[in-house]
């Protein structure tokens, strides 16, 4: 949507056919604003979307359909098709164009008046009439092709809005003026592709919504009886995006498999949902940024790790240049994977990936240098009286002594014109108390504190001890934050307080979403359920259940879920003549059973991979078939075109598509090196009660090793890390290993046409099994 200043979005839609045209009919909240769009139902060749310059009262627009309905009487007439919430996109497989629409949507939040929305149901529409079908828009190929399309759940984890950037973090909001075309162009948009064509034919965004794949909570919570808004997003990168076992690593981009950026906003509540203060936090996670991968088996729960030689670590430096391009420096890494193994796996990634941080450490001037922590949190949470998270929100509260946090205040102003050109501003929507005369009020926010740099946490997976860590972090700066929002007198809130608890209960939800779009199940969450002192036997049944979930999905599922992933994102687009999605080792390591030398597996399965990030497209030109997916009755335009009433807006239930619908899927910089702390932060601390605080190195060891906890070696060992050279670390040589397998599972015999291996394999597991992992609940033997 085009952002961000007194515009008029279009938020509800009705569409109307045509034998020969779709009449998509748009309006902004105040019903002041009628546009209308007009997409060509009889060109086979490519997709004809023509917008009317025009803008409509509410009359000039039914009086318009009723001409389109009276010239069209003779085949057919106008008819009413569905009412819809904007357009996800447009997307060709290997026979007419189809456009992909929301049809049921829910608020789930606001940030600063600007309202944010889940999907609660979608449509895929074939957009050519059925006279001009071309035969192949019958075909299994192309039958399958929009299986696995609507395979991707838009109901689950998908979140937008249409005035507020939600893609991009409030600071970047603030600080950075690009809007329209140029964020749909961000790494978080999921639907970048899917909209690509009807952008650049329009040269705007009005009638589509930039989708975010990830996790979105927000709630009223309330501390020292004052009440606060809680929101905690999370924002999936469409970059090298995919399952557990087939993505892994960084790719020659420097791009992460399971890239999250965390965002963390609280503000006070306030009657007319404008708030005085904002503050807000961002981090990071992400598959540790060496070129290594793992081979999917179904007879090793944990399959031998293969780390492949990257030469003077390129794509590990092009990952963190990224960061640092994104969040500003200092870039501070907590590295949470195993230190020693009696079979080195996680270790052999360990010792690889401090020499990598050393290595381009070398080429850096001081300010810019990578912070490097080692913790091996396994070890530590399994080590007597030490207890994990006093130990993290220790080491949290010295990164944000680093990075610190945005802080704004927050002005009222009656036009957004009002507001100097060289400041942000956010426009905020009233609600339907709003004046006809679409008058708005526009917050301008003025940043007290920016945050500069960002914490990247990872483990192997960047999921269940990550997500841990991320919480420490969470609560160390909730503290800072409402502190600076003067709801609190000190920066420290205790494990065992309200917030502490409210907040843990935000993260855990966010770890079992992550988990289950990364790895297949939920997190593993040992660590929370022992802070609440939850029953032991009861945790590690669960615990076993979540591992068997997720390795049943991983050797099971994901390759038709990575398959939908790259046919949603265009990683692959189907051509006519060319190999299908399927019959292609377009991920990783899919072939059973395969026979050669170590040395041919790990090369076999290293080609494959790199055709997984974007390398199997099968270049297309765009061209475009326009079908139609049938007769279509309806009303006539006679039809009010009230009230488009959405009663899924409060409805907490999200309905499942009908079969043809898709119903499915710069900061700052720091000016030194070392923990400098400039007079006017030293004055901003003071003023919000702050001890006065001395610059340091990174960790302050003598705080960690006083923690109470028998782990002061471990500290040491690790935190001595950060500024030490590398010689001190012993790096292990790395042998690599692999087995592999995979099969499909869950389609029809006629439309997949699966080998007779591949079904006895699926066979192994009992229906009441498959069902449990497909439905949850509880399973018995």
């Amino acid at each position: 949507m085009e952002a961000m200043t007194g515009g008029k979005f279009l938020q509800k839609f009705r569409l109307y056919e045509t034998r020969s045209k779709f009449y998509l009919i748009g309006r902004d909240k105040s019903r002041s604003h009628w546009r209308v769009l007009k997409i060509d139902r009889l060109e086979c060749a490519e997709l004809g979307v023509e917008e009317d310059p025009a803008s409509y009262t509410e009359n000039e627009c039914q009086e318009l359909l009723w001409r389109i309905h009276e010239g069209n009487r003779l085949t057919g007439g106008l008819k009413f098709v569905t009412k819809c919430y904007g357009i996800v996109g447009f997307v060709k497989f290997l026979g007419p164009y189809y456009m992909v629409v929301i049809t049921r949507r829910r608020k789930v939040g606001t940030i600063c008046g600007h309202e944010i929305y889940s999907i609660g149901k979608s449509e895929m529409i074939a957009i050519p009439s059925v006279i001009v079908w071309p035969n192949v828009a019958y075909s299994r190929d192309e039958n399958r092709y929009k299986r696995l399309l609507c395979s991707v759940d838009l109901s689950k984890d998908f979140f937008f809005s249409y005035s507020y950037n939600i893609m991009r973090s409030l600071q970047k909001n603030i600080t950075e003026k690009n809007t329209g075309q140029v964020v749909y162009e961000t790494m978080f948009v999921w639907n970048e592709f899917l909209t690509r064509a009807v952008r650049n034919h329009l040269k705007n965004t009005s009638w589509t919504v930039a989708l975010v794949h990830g996790f979105f909570k927000q709630s009223k919570l309330s501390v020292s009886g004052k009440d606060f808004w809680l929101t905690l997003i999370a924002r999936r990168s469409r970059h090298f995006a995919g399952t557990r076992f087939l993505k892994r690593g960084v790719n020659e981009k420097g791009r992460v498999a399971n890239d999250v950026e965390t965002e963390q906003i609280v503000f006070e509540d306030t009657s007319d949902g404008i708030p005085s203060q904002m503050a807000s936090v961002v981090q990071h996670r992400g598959s540790i940024p060496l070129v290594w991968f793992q081979e999917t088996s179904r007879l090793n729960i944990r399959p031998d790790i293969i780390l492949k030689p990257d030469v003077d670590y390129k794509a590990t430096r092009l990952h963190f240049e990224n960061l640092a391009l994104r969040y500003g420096n200092p870039i501070i890494i907590l590295n949470l994977i195993k230190t020693r193994e009696k079979k080195p796996r996680e270790s052999l990634l360990r010792a690889e990936f401090a020499k990598a941080i050393h290595y381009i450490n070398k080429g850096l001037t001081e300010d810019k240098r990578l912070k490097f922590l080692h913790m091996d949190l396994s070890k530590l949470s399994r080590r007597k009286g030490t207890n994990v998270l006093a130990l993290l929100n220790k080491v949290a509260s010295d990164v944000l002594d680093l990075t610190e946090f945005l802080h704004c205040e927050i002005s009222a102003s009656a036009k957004s014109e009002d507001a100097p050109s060289g400041e942000r501003t956010v426009a905020k929507r009233r609600d339907d108390k709003c004046s006809s005369d679409q008058s708005e009020c526009v917050a301008k926010l003025v940043p007290l504190l920016l945050q500069k740099g960002v914490l990247r946490t990872n483990c192997i997976d960047c999921l269940d001890r990550t997500n841990v860590a991320q919480f420490a972090y969470g609560l160390a700066a909730l503290g800072r934050q409402l502190l600076a929002l003067g709801l609190i007198e000190s920066p420290k809130i205790e494990l065992h307080a309200p917030p502490a608890d409210d907040l843990m209960d935000f993260y855990e939800r966010m770890g079992d979403t992550l988990a289950i779009q990364y790895g297949g199940s939920a997190a593993h969450n040992k660590i929370f359920c022992e802070q609440r002192g939850q029953w032991k036997a009861a945790t590690q049944s669960q615990e076993f259940l979540r591992t068997l979930q997720r390795y049943y999905n991983n050797a099971y599922t994901d390759h038709d879920k990575q398959d939908a992933i790259n046919v949603f994102l265009g990683h692959f687009q189907p051509q006519q003549g060319k190999p299908a999605l399927w019959k292609l080792d377009s991920d990783q390591h899919y072939n059973i059973g395969r026979q050669g030398t170590l040395k041919e597996e790990i090369a076999r399965s290293f080609i494959k991979r790199s055709l997984s990030d974007g390398n199997i497209l099968l270049e297309n030109s765009l061209p475009v078939s326009n079908c139609n997916n049938g007769e279509n009755t309806g009303l006539l335009p006679m039809q009010q075109l009230d009230d488009i009433r959405e009663p899924s807006d409060s409805a907490p239930d999200i309905s499942i598509c009908e079969p043809n619908p898709c119903s499915s899927m710069n900061y700052g910089t720091v000016p030194g090196g070392r923990h400098s702390m400039s007079e006017e932060r030293q004055n901003y601390l003071k003023r919000l009660g702050y001890p006065e605080l001395h610059s340091s190195n990174f960790l302050d060891l003598d705080l960690l090793s006083s923690s109470g906890n028998s782990c002061d070696e471990e500290i040491f060992e690790r935190s001595s890390l950060i500024n030490s050279p590398m010689d001190e670390i012993s790096v292990e040589s790395s042998t690599s290993y692999s087995e592999q397998g995979h099969v499909d599972e869950g389609r029809d015999d006629t439309d997949l046409s699966r080998s007779s291996s591949q079904l006895s394999d699926t066979r192994d597991y009992s229906d009441r099994f498959a069902h449990w992992v497909a439905n949850g609940g509880m399973l018995c033997y």
